[in-house]
């Protein structure tokens, strides 16, 4: 089980700072949304190469496009990609040509994804190895959580890798373990703590024990 620190609303340099101090506890730096909106693949390639034990995700949320994206984030240094689980299948095979020919993968980011069984099926079909339980920073803020979506995602997935996000930190982390996902991301529980070393030390901790 690792643990993905999403970096979204921070600086350049203050998200490498951030990174430094909890080094000992990430596996996986997301270079987040509006951090790629904000620096794009200038911030891949930073992160890339000052954290070269550390795995890079950039999260694009791809939609169209997918071959050329998806070869962007690569080419800087990515190990992870995203795409959205509600764009088309083709575009879900470009994203998966450009992460074999280097090497990387694709995550599949199923937020807003109304028929998770169904479209869970579909691209393991279609060969995605990789999808992310995501409940938006918008659905939070109405009153949603993950844990029930990664319950179906549990329960449905055969062969990917389940990733799971939103609004995950110490209080709530054990509940998430129980289901045991293979990457647990956390994002503003470490950010915006009070002291994210011990934010960090704490998930970990319970993700360790488990």
């Amino acid at each position: 089980m690792k643990l993905q620190l999403a970096l979204d609303e921070l600086p350049l340099d203050e998200a490498l700072a951030l990174a430094e101090t909890l080094r000992q506890y990430i596996d996986i730096i997301e270079i987040g949304t509006p951090f790629v909106i904000a620096e794009g693949m200038k911030a891949v390639r930073v992160f890339h190469e000052r954290f070269p034990e550390k795995e890079i995700l950039s999260d694009e949320k791809i939609m169209d496009g997918g071959y050329f994206e998806s070869k962007l984030a690569f080419d800087a240094g990515a190990n992870y990609v995203t795409a959205l689980g509600v764009t088309d299948i083709l575009t879900v095979k470009a994203c998966l040509r450009a992460a074999e020919e280097a090497g990387r993968h694709l995550v599949i980011d199923m937020i807003c994804v109304e028929d998770l069984p169904g479209r869970i099926q579909e691209l393991e079909a279609a060969g995605v190895k990789h999808l992310a339980v995501h409940t938006g920073a918008d659905q939070q803020a109405a009153g949603r959580q993950p844990i029930e979506d990664l319950k179906v995602m549990k329960q449905h997935a055969r062969q990917a890798r389940i990733s799971v996000a939103g609004g995950i930190n110490s209080k709530t982390i054990a509940q998430y373990v129980a289901l045991k996902p293979d990457v647990i991301i956390v994002g503003s529980a470490i950010t915006r703590a009070q002291v994210p070393l011990e934010e960090a030390r704490l998930i970990k901790m319970a993700m360790q024990a488990a």
